[in-house]
């Protein structure tokens, strides 16, 4: 090794400890020599400085499958193939793969949701949370922000309280009480870790048992500086490299190496489910499309909604390969199309009878069957396939405009399955199942009308909008929307109806609570926290917000009627209004009300 070593390195091999000269050994044998030709020549100098760059190196080894070896030649590959434009497609042929498309409301439906809440208790659910507010405008974690702004819930504690309710409801199927703890876990980064910490502690968790909730937190990788996968030097500190996030595809590795799954195997548990971190409407999704995964024992269920041809949003994709190889997974949108024509189809990706396009779109919320995906990562380590996406000075494609890094998705995990895989997608309607909260006020006003805007005014509208919907679709006559325009959107206004999850998990469990002939009109609001609230011939036209303990059965009827609460439109460049609300263009002026609370076990009127 001495004889591969820049001289300066040479005189600092003697001082250096056996586990950091394996270090420079495999940094050396990996083309790396660059990082210490700065070093001083005199040993006694930077020597704190060395210690700590020997701490982020081993870090970085092993927080990798396979260590940084197999981290830079996967990079080289992947940079020579990205130089050579060499298209990952290549060889394959697209076709519309199986999976259900679901109807809500309707006796299939209704079944699969009742299939789904039996699963719940053998199943676990996983967050990826690794991603800060900044391209919404908000400086705090994602999971922190307001899902809606009539009660202030934050997207965390919806996500938990709905998993509570899944807990509660699966164990009342069969066992009459709830006996079995669903697990939760969430990934968090170096960015939102102890802040998510924070958040469950301040709020007791939600309501959640501590034991249940577990938070692993990924690391980042390396950044690369050149073709050559030249690890790149911070531009302030020489001895620190730079890094940058992986990508929520780690989730899969962190999940192998914690010991989880081995866990949750062996206590009987059968699914896990993945999902991302500003999506309010996912877990009216859910119960169904855990149904089809039992119904149709997929061990892979990709949750998807209709898509329009060319939408902005991948589809779900058979990919067949000329030598037999053939997966399903999503192709992003701007690949389908070429991809498409380039096989034969020479219209592109189009809409077929039904007005959609055949592929469905990919919202990244993933069924896995457990004991297949034990199988397959203990192949794999928990390795998901990565790309690269260099932005090169030039058409010469030598040099970067500044470093890259290898990333991976968690969508991606089906790429290394076999053939035989039972692989397959759950299509919702888009209303019900994706309204993810992503872009910030002048990025959503720049949307094209008609696309979906997808921040934080359209996610909390949509939110109004499906629940006003469902309640439609019980018997209740709800009134139609008026548009209004909020920081530069134009959007449906609903009423603001909003419940707590125990109250309505199911379409059938919602259909039990209400009967009678009931009204709503589109100003007004509702809000129902109790599991045994029952909607009976009432008519609301203002604000009404009940809360009843579990033991408290509550008939609503008759007629309410009050100034109610008022969407007041806000700027969004105006400071002094709290984040959280001005990303909407709205705040809730709540003039008046009828408010109950019911404390004590009864039935009550």
């Amino acid at each position: 090794m001495e004889s591969s070593a820049p001289p300066n390195l040479r005189k600092h091999l003697h001082i250096l400890s056996p586990d950091q000269v394996e270090l420079v050994k495999l940094l050396l044998d990996n083309g790396q020599t660059h990082l210490f030709q700065h070093w001083p020549d005199d040993p006694a100098l930077d020597h704190h400085h060395i210690n700590a760059f020997f701490l982020q190196i081993a870090k970085l080894n092993a927080s990798y499958p396979g260590g940084l070896a197999s981290y830079i030649k996967t990079a080289r590959q992947l940079l020579a193939d990205s130089k050579a434009g060499n298209n990952p497609f290549d060889g394959f042929t697209p076709s519309v793969p199986t999976g259900q498309v679901l109807n809500f409301g309707d006796d299939n439906f209704v079944q699969l949701e009742e299939q789904g809440v039996k699963e719940a208790k053998n199943a676990a659910f996983v967050l990826v949370a690794g991603g800060l507010g900044e391209r919404l405008g908000y400086n705090g974690i994602k999971v922190a922000l307001p899902a809606e702004t009539t009660t202030g819930t934050c997207f965390l504690q919806h996500y938990i309280e709905s998993i509570l309710a899944l807990q509660d409801a699966s164990s009342t199927t069969e066992q009459g009480e709830c006996k079995r703890e669903i697990p939760f876990v969430i990934m968090t980064s170096d960015d939102t870790h102890s802040r998510t910490l924070e958040l469950l502690e301040s709020n007791s968790y939600f309501g959640m048992q501590h034991g249940q909730v577990k938070l692993l937190k990924q690391e980042k990788v390396a950044c690369l500086d050149d073709n050559d996968a030249r690890l790149a030097v911070d531009p302030h500190n020489k001895y620190r490299i730079q890094t940058k996030p992986h990508g929520h595809g780690d989730v899969h590795s962190l999940l192998y190496s914690s010991g989880l799954l081995k866990e949750w195997r062996d206590t009987g548990l059968k699914w896990v489910l993945f999902f991302q971190d500003t999506n309010g409407l996912l877990f009216k999704a859910i119960p169904a499309s855990l149904g089809v995964s039992a119904s149709r024992q997929y061990q892979v269920n990709s949750l998807a909604v209709l898509r329009k041809a060319k939408e902005a949003i991948g589809g779900i994709t058979k990919l067949t390969h000329a030598d037999g190889r053939s997966m399903v997974i999503n192709v992003e949108y701007n690949q389908l199309d070429p991809l498409l024509r380039a096989t034969g189809h020479s219209d592109g990706d189009v809409n077929c009878e039904t007005g959609f396009s055949p592929f469905p779109g990919n919202i990244n919320q993933l069924i896995l069957e457990l004991n297949s995906y034990i199988e397959e990562l203990s192949k794999t380590g928990g390795a998901i396939k990565e790309f690269v996406n260099p932005k090169y000075k030039d058409a010469t494609k030598i040099s970067f405009k500044s470093s890259t890094r290898l990333e991976c998705m968690m969508q991606d995990y089906p790429k290394t399955l076999p053939p035989t895989a039972r692989v397959g997608f759950t299509v919702m309607d888009t209303w019900l199942a994706y309204a993810p909260v992503k872009n910030n006020p002048e990025d959503a006003a720049k949307v094209p009308k008609g696309n979906p805007y997808h921040s934080a005014t359209s996610g909390e509208m949509a939110l109004y909008r499906a629940n006003s919907l469902i309640l439609r679709k019980a018997g209740i006559k709800v009134d139609d929307p008026v548009l209004d325009e909020f920081n530069g959107q134009e959007v449906e206004v609903w009423p603001r109806i909003v419940w707590k999850p125990k109250w309505g998990l199911t379409f059938s469990e919602i259909k039990r609570k209400v009967s009678g002939s009931s009204s709503i009109t589109q100003n007004s609001t509702l809000v129902l926290k109790g599991k045994k609230i029952l909607l009976e011939d009432f008519s609301l036209d203002g604000a009404l917000v009940i809360e009843a303990i579990d033991d408290a059965e509550v008939k609503v009827n008759g007629s309410v009627q009050n100034k109610g609460w008022i969407l007041e439109k806000v700027d969004h460049k105006d400071i002094s209004i709290p984040m959280e609300i001005r990303i909407r263009g709205f705040r809730i002026n709540k003039v008046e009300q009828l408010e109950k609370k019911y404390v004590e076990a009864g039935q009550f009127a």
